[in-house]
């Protein structure tokens, strides 16, 4: 197998600030700006949808609304917007006017885009001659120059039921043209901030492959070695599954699974794709468990001698959105659930680490590499270089991603407990 390049991280999560000059762009430019937050519904049942795009028409700028469908985000007054567009798989979009003063509590409901799509299925019956034409038109369909995406990017460690570790960073994205790979694309911590849990006892010292570099690495499109070879398509089976609407267009949905035994662990997931353009729009993907110890190997880069290992489930999502007619990079979201336990002890204990990135903006003209000295590369460890959680203006006018209830619980807690 190409090797899966995904970055070490530490699960003592100490977020790395690494100081730059790199520059990021944020709502506001020299300029006021309008902020426009609230919640997004499903018309019919109510239920709150979770990673729902939210963006600017005609732009670039955009965000995603959280798992309890909550959104937050600032819109420069400068460039005269006059409405949100709001996206999600299987929904119609939603148009939500722009007043000129903040708005805030907003109710945005989506309507169920129930298009019969069962003619689509028959006509792209052979799923791998799919999958591969929409890999050999990538040079046509993703971003032809380099480009500079201004991202926001947050990781929680969870102990069982508890917060251990929050970190949250603004992030610069250098990529290189999708013709080429990833060799030269760099990541830059812009900004950021953590909050740890006090406790000696809620330190687990191990490394896994994470990190705000999965904006590198998990860019499958990009990243072929991941599973979009062309040469080791023969690797999995390939199937047409049930297409859906994204963003009010017809998208062939491809599942896939191992179908042969490698040194190495394999993917179960599925890929949309659009009908039309045959461009990637998303994959959901998550490692095969049939040999866990395949799955330790890939994504354990070092433990303690007495600590036992157990990956429960790791899954990934990624998306894509269109912007100048190519498709750049969207939404990354990366869920590690796995068990620790020493040695001569009788419980174990349950971790999940989430990991997700959102674009709020993307930059294709005067677009500069990152100097290789600022850069985030594997070899830096996470520290704890940061600001802390108590300035509430901390992120001014960037766009990120509107924190849970349940993460707004947390942070209180971890503050009182300091």
């Amino acid at each position: 197998m190409k090797t899966l390049h995904f970055i070490t991280v530490a699960i003592i999560l100490t977020l790395l600030l690494l100081g730059g000059t790199a520059v990021t762009a944020s709502a506001k430019d020299g300029s006021g700006y309008t902020e426009i937050s609230g919640v997004v519904k499903d018309r019919q049942t109510k239920k709150k949808l979770g990673y729902v795009n939210v963006s600017v028409p005609g732009t670039s700028i955009g965000t995603i609304t959280n798992a309890d469908g909550g959104f937050s985000i600032k819109v420069t007054d400068s460039i005269q917007a006059e409405a949100l567009e709001i996206s999600h798989v299987g929904y119609f979009n939603q148009r939500l006017p722009i007043k000129r003063h903040d708005m805030h509590d907003v109710t945005v409901f989506l309507m169920p885009n129930a298009v019969n799509l069962q003619e689509v299925v028959i006509r792209g019956a052979n799923p791998i001659k799919l999958v591969t034409e929409a890999i050999r038109k990538i040079k046509v369909n993703n971003s032809a120059n380099p480009n500079m995406l201004t991202g926001f990017y947050r990781e929680t460690i969870k102990k069982r039921r508890s917060y251990i570790n929050i970190s949250e960073a603004v992030i610069n994205i250098y990529k290189t043209p999708y013709t080429e790979n990833i060799n030269l694309d760099r990541i830059q911590i812009h900004k950021g901030r953590q909050l740890l849990s006090p406790k000696a006892g809620d330190t687990l010292v191990v490394k896994l492959a994470g990190g705000p570099n999965l904006s590198i690495f998990l860019d499958f499109v990009k990243n072929r070695d991941i599973m979009l070879d062309i040469e080791t398509l023969h690797y999995y089976r390939f199937w047409m599954d049930k297409s859906v609407m994204i963003n009010e267009r017809p998208h062939f949905v491809v599942g896939f699974e191992p179908q042969v035994t490698m040194p190495y662990p394999l993917f179960n997931g599925k890929l949309y794709i659009d009908q039309e353009s045959l461009a990637f729009s998303q994959a959901e993907f998550s490692f095969s468990m049939e040999d866990r110890n395949k799955v330790t190997q890939a994504v354990l880069k070092k433990k303690p001698f007495n600590l036992r290992f157990k990956p429960e489930e790791i899954t990934y999502l990624v998306t894509y959105k269109q912007h100048n007619g190519r498709s750049y990079l969207n939404y990354i979201r990366s869920e590690f659930n796995f068990k620790c336990d020493w040695k001569r002890r009788l419980f174990s204990t349950s971790y999940s680490v989430l990991s997700e990135m959102v674009v709020t903006n993307i930059k294709e003209k005067g677009v500069a590499v990152i100097p290789y000295k600022l850069a985030f590369h594997e070899r830096n460890s996470l520290s704890d270089k940061v600001s802390n959680f108590y300035d509430e203006n901390f992120w001014e006018d960037y766009n990120i991603i509107e924190p849970t209830e349940s993460l707004e619980n947390a942070v209180n807690k971890l503050k009182k407990k300091w």
